[in-house]
C-alpha cells in the first residue's frame, strides 16, 4: 500500500507541476537598455522600445526615463529572434500599439547587443550653422524691431544651415522670453516660411524663412504668463529638432544652434548661432541569453 500510494503521489505530483509551468506562459527574458543624452519625458509622450523580428516590431513597455538602466522584459524567443532594435517617442494618449514615425534611436544586433545610433533615423547635426537678425516686417509700424526675430541672411537669404530631418521629426525655433517659452513655428525647409506666425501683426508681409514677430496674443490661443508684443533682445534664441507629434508644447532636450540675441536690429546687425553637435547613443543587450 505504502509504495503504490507514494507511486500516485509523484504522479499527481508531476501533473501539477506540468500544469503550474503551461499557466506560467511562455518564457520571457530580459533586454537591458543603456543610453547617454536622451532625457525625462514629462509632456506625457513616452519612450518605446520595438524588437524588429521577421520584419515585424514587437514592442516592449512604455517608459518615461531613460537616464537609468533599464531592463524591459519581452518573450525569449521574440528576442532571440530579433535583428534590431528602434526606440521612438510615442506621442500624448497613444494607444495604437504601432511604432509613430519619430524613431530617436536604432541599431541592429551583433550577437547579443547592438549599438544604438541617432542619425540614421533623424539626422546627422554634425555640421550646422544659423544665425537671425530682429526686425519686424509683418506689420508696416518702422521702430519695433525688437519685438521680433527671423533666420535669415540679409533680406533674400537662409540664415540656417541644416539637413533634413527623417520622417516623424521637424524644426522648432524658440525664444525664452524668462517668464515664457514661445514658438516661431515648426519647419522642414530653411527656406519657407514656417508652420507658426501666430503672434504677427498686421499691414505687413509675412518672409519665406522661418521667424516670428511677437506683437499679438491671437484671441484663439490661451496664453498666460507674458505679455505681448515682447522684445527678443537680450533673449536666448534657439532651435530644436522635434518628435512633431508627440503633442508636447515645451521645448525638446535636442537643441543644434543657439545664441542670446543683441540690442540691435535689423538685418545689417546679424547675431551668430552656437552649434551643439551632441545627440544620444546607447546600447541594446539581450541581457540573460
Amino acid at each position: 500500500m505504502t509504495r503504490k500510494f507514494l507511486v500516485l503521489a509523484l504522479v499527481v505530483l508531476s501533473f501539477l507541476g506540468l500544469s503550474c509551468s503551461s499557466d506560467d506562459g511562455p518564457p520571457t527574458a530580459s533586454l537591458q537598455l543603456e543610453t547617454i543624452g536622451l532625457k525625462a519625458l514629462t509632456g506625457g509622450s513616452t519612450y518605446q522600445g520595438w524588437l524588429i523580428v521577421n520584419g515585424e516590431a514587437i514592442p516592449t513597455a512604455k517608459f518615461t526615463d531613460p537616464t537609468i538602466t533599464l531592463n524591459l522584459e519581452v518573450l525569449a524567443s521574440d528576442l532571440e529572434d530579433a535583428t534590431q532594435f528602434v526606440l521612438t517617442i510615442e506621442p500624448v494618449g497613444d494607444l495604437d500599439n504601432i511604432p509613430s514615425a519619430a524613431k530617436i534611436l536604432t541599431g541592429n544586433f551583433n550577437g547579443n547587443s547592438a549599438s544604438l545610433n541617432f542619425e540614421s533615423v533623424v539626422a546627422d547635426l554634425s555640421s550646422t550653422s544659423g544665425q537671425f537678425f530682429l526686425a519686424t516686417p509683418t506689420d508696416d509700424v518702422a521702430d519695433n524691431d525688437e519685438f521680433g526675430v527671423w533666420f535669415m541672411n540679409g533680406s533674400d537669404a537662409p540664415g540656417l544651415v541644416l539637413p533634413d530631418l527623417e520622417t516623424g521629426w521637424k524644426y522648432e525655433g524658440w525664444v525664452d522670453f524668462g517668464s515664457k517659452v514661445l514658438s516661431t513655428g515648426t519647419f522642414s525647409k530653411v527656406d519657407v516660411t514656417d508652420d507658426g506666425n501666430f503672434f504677427k501683426g498686421s499691414g505687413g508681409t509675412v518672409p519665406d524663412f522661418p521667424g516670428e514677430d511677437f506683437l499679438v496674443i491671437p484671441s484663439q490661443i490661451p496664453l498666460t504668463g507674458i505679455t505681448l508684443p515682447a522684445a527678443v533682445t537680450s533673449k536666448r534664441v534657439f532651435i530644436t529638432v522635434e518628435p512633431y507629434q508627440d503633442n508636447d508644447p515645451a521645448p525638446f532636450f535636442i537643441e543644434p544652434l543657439s545664441a542670446t540675441a543683441g540690442i540691435t536690429t535689423g538685418s545689417a546687425n546679424p547675431v551668430m548661432m552656437i552649434s551643439n553637435t551632441a545627440v544620444p547613443s546607447g546600447r541594446a543587450t539581450r541581457a540573460n541569453m
